[in-house]
């Protein structure tokens, strides 16, 4: 979690941390919670696919050639990697949600400033700013 913002790099003006009512950390709280709920559906439904697709193509795999099992293979990657990429966003609302608990919600993990109300309304588990985030990007 970022240092407060007194504690920051010297030069730079303290920014202190406003604070949110609890009606707008419940509002954010919620809309979290729900894409979470959305994402765990998602992954459920992927899995689920998957299970089923690796059961059919087991027991229509007799008589392929190499290609066929090539384009099967790249196949199961790609959804493999699909439902990788959903966990991940689960990871990043469930990330979030701590982040709003423990009041770091809406404040740079690098830099300690504030996020642009834009970029979480955008990206919701957004942790960067987005001068951090293009550095990041960058490297």
């Amino acid at each position: 979690m970022a240092k407060p913002a007194e504690t920051r790099t010297a030069g730079r003006k303290p920014v202190a941390k406003a604070t949110r009512s609890a009606a707008e950390t419940e509002k954010i709280r919620a809309a979290l919670a729900a894409r979470r709920d959305e994402l765990r559906a998602e992954y459920d439904q992927t899995l689920s696919e998957i299970t089923e697709l690796q059961r059919d193509r087991l027991t229509d795999s007799a008589g392929d050639d190499q290609a066929d099992t090539g384009t099967k293979t790249l196949e199961r990657e790609q959804e493999i990697s699909l439902a990788n990429s959903i966990r991940e966003r689960i990871t990043q609302v469930e990330r979030a949600l701590e982040r709003l608990d423990e009041g770091g919600y809406g404040w740079c993990e690098r830099c300690g400033d504030p996020i642009p109300v834009e970029r979480l309304a955008a990206f919701p588990s957004a942790t960067l700013c987005v001068k951090c985030k293009q550095l990041e990007e960058r490297r």
